[in-house]
Formats: C-alpha cells, sequence, structure tokens
C-alpha cells in the first residue's frame, strides 16, 4: 500500500499561479501526509547544495527530468509500491535544471514527459500522479483504462 507520509517534495522554485495553488491544495488534501519544501532558485550548484544537505540518508531520491525514465500510470503506481514503507524524496529543479551529481545519486531520474514544463506544473503534475499511484494500488474509481 502506498504512504504518502513517506513522500517528500524538494521543488526549487515559489509556486506563484492561483490556479496551481489551488489544483496543488486538492491533491495535497487527498495526499494526507505528502510534504513540499520550496528551495529558493538559484545556480544548480546552490540548489544541489541545498539539496544534498535537506535530503536524508534513509530516503531514496527520484530526480524529475524530462531524460529520465518514462512510465505510464499504472507503471509507476506498481514501481512506488515496491518501495512499501521506505522513505521517497522528489526533486523537482529550477529553471536551470537539476546539478549533474544530484542526478548521478539519484535512485531514479524519472521523466513526466519528454515536454519541458515549468517547475510549477511539473509540481501539479507529479502530486496529481502520485494520487492517481495510490488510487491505482487501492483500486479506486479516480483511474480509469
Amino acid at each position: 500500500m502506498l504512504n504518502p507520509s513517506r513522500y517528500r517534495i524538494l521543488s526549487v522554485g515559489k509556486v506563484r499561479k492561483n490556479w496551481i495553488k489551488d489544483g496543488i491544495g486538492l491533491y495535497m488534501k487527498r495526499l494526507p501526509g505528502l510534504t513540499i519544501n520550496e528551495l529558493r532558485d538559484s545556480s544548480p550548484q546552490k540548489e544541489a547544495e541545498i539539496i544534498k544537505t535537506r535530503t536524508r540518508s534513509d530516503e531514496k531520491l527520484i530526480v524529475l527530468t524530462e531524460e529520465g525514465e518514462n512510465f505510464t500510470s499504472i507503471v509507476f503506481a506498481k514501481y512506488l509500491n515496491t518501495f512499501g514503507s521506505q522513505r521517497l524524496t522528489f526533486v523537482i529543479g529550477g529553471a536551470n535544471g537539476i546539478a549533474p551529481e544530484i542526478k548521478a545519486s539519484a535512485h531514479l531520474q524519472l521523466s513526466l514527459s519528454p515536454l519541458t514544463f515549468p517547475h510549477e506544473l511539473a509540481l501539479l503534475l507529479l502530486i496529481e500522479q502520485l494520487y492517481r499511484a495510490t488510487t491505482i494500488i487501492q483500486a479506486g474509481p479516480y483511474h480509469r483504462e
């Protein structure tokens, strides 16, 4: 069973658009325990230092990047389910991307799409997919094939 309280998102940059804030708020209510930490937008190297200090040794790091692996929603749900109660930290980089050493240290490089999205939209898409994965594993009605 997926446990959103074991998930954390480190997102570079602040969410400024109200419609994205509303969407994030909707899914956060559906995913109790999920935490989002907004990091100050800076250079990839400075962001990397902050990410390193904010990542715990018992967490698996999943970095979002357009070069990462693509999953269907069902495969993503099953993949997340393999972690059981382990802690997962998802990282969304800023406008200049994620530093190579953070990508190299990641357990997985994940792509939401081969398209590039602003960090705010990537955050909303990730949270929606985490909720979708939860409902897939629980065989809920949200995801329809």
